[in-house]
């Protein structure tokens, strides 16, 4: 099945929205239970490795899922989605997840709009954000190649992971990152700190792109040439 621009730029927007939904507001619950910040993370991190599987399964016929301007980008750098229609998915992602944080807000009756104190910059953060986004595209490029269906389990996991093997607890995504500069609860980031962020995790996600392509590209040695087929 092919749906038009629109459905899937719908999608985009819907995906990123729920997805920032519930990032933001599984950090504001976990928050109100636990003092305990290990027991916290616990329960924001286990959401959104669920969400992620529901929603790549749901939106991924429609739009490829991407939920993510990286993704959309290293799509684009493929040849595989027009440089026009990644930018208006980056445009859609953004708002989408700006829409999930309101949302989110909304739900736990907190200022719709409140704007992150919480620091986190610093080289060991901008390298894990690289790390976790060309983690992810891997995860991405090569599952489609070798387990197309399981995508979506595949990235879920492996976010799940991210969360707790690196120091920023794996953003890897700028919309998201953006969406949760508007927070002051336990997901959040300052405004200040997002360029750092976001520039690492584009990085990450073009290294992500140049490795898979080079691991993936198969021997031309291991599939010789015929005499029948040069005749």
């Amino acid at each position: 099945m092919s749906f038009d621009l629109s459905r899937r730029l719908a999608a985009e927007f819907l995906g990123t929205l729920l997805l920032v939904a519930t990032v933001v507001g599984s950090g504001i619950m976990a928050e109100s239970l636990t003092k305990d910040v290990a027991l916290a993370l616990l329960g924001n991190t286990l959401p959104t490795g669920a969400i992620l599987v529901v929603l790549i399964t749901l939106f991924g016929p429609i739009s490829g899922a991407h939920f993510n301007p990286a993704v959309s980008a290293v799509f684009a750098l493929r040849g595989e989605l027009p440089v026009r229609e990644a930018a208006l998915y980056a445009g859609v992602q953004v708002v989408g997840g700006i829409a999930g944080t309101l949302v989110a807000h909304g739900m736990f009756a907190l200022p719709l709009i409140d704007m992150s104190l919480k620091a986190r910059t610093g080289g060991a953060q901008w390298f894990s954000e690289g790390v976790a986004t060309f983690g992810l595209l891997v995860t991405i490029l090569a599952g489609v190649r070798f387990a197309k269906p399981s995508v979506p389990w595949l990235v879920g996991l492996y976010i799940t992971a991210a969360y707790w093997f690196t120091a920023s607890t794996s953003f890897a995504n700028p919309a998201v990152a953006i969406a949760r500069s508007l927070t002051n609860t336990f997901s959040g980031i300052r405004p200040a700190d997002l360029p750092g962020f976001i520039f690492a995790q584009f990085v990450g996600a073009i290294l992500g792109l140049f490795v898979t392509s080079w691991l993936l590209r198969p021997d031309p040695a291991a599939f010789p040439i015929s005499e029948e087929a040069k005749l």
